[in-house]
């Protein structure tokens, strides 16, 4: 083998490595972003259980999904004080 076509097969390893690793970090954070959407929805949806015996319901949409999966327990806390206190 020459010398040439090894430069060029490392060359070649280099660019599939720095391809790999821009497609691969962008699902890393949209699998982490799901994860944590999951969370907030067995939250809110558990939570929404618990409260019919009180009369409360939190709405499930977007925000409070996102609150509830980022801060988990304690964004949960927050939803009911806001719906407690505010609405």
């Amino acid at each position: 083998m020459e010398w040439k076509t090894i430069l060029l097969g490392l060359l070649g390893l280099a660019g599939l490595y720095l391809v790999g690793s821009f497609f691969v970090t962008p699902v890393k954070y949209l699998g982490r972003l799901l994860g944590y959407a999951i969370v907030g929805t067995v939250l809110l949806v558990l939570t929404n259980l618990a409260g019919t015996l009180f009369g409360l319901h939190i709405a499930v949409n977007a925000v409070t999904i996102f609150t509830a999966g980022l801060l988990q327990i304690p964004g949960v806390v927050l939803l009911i004080l806001a719906k407690v206190l505010l609405l």
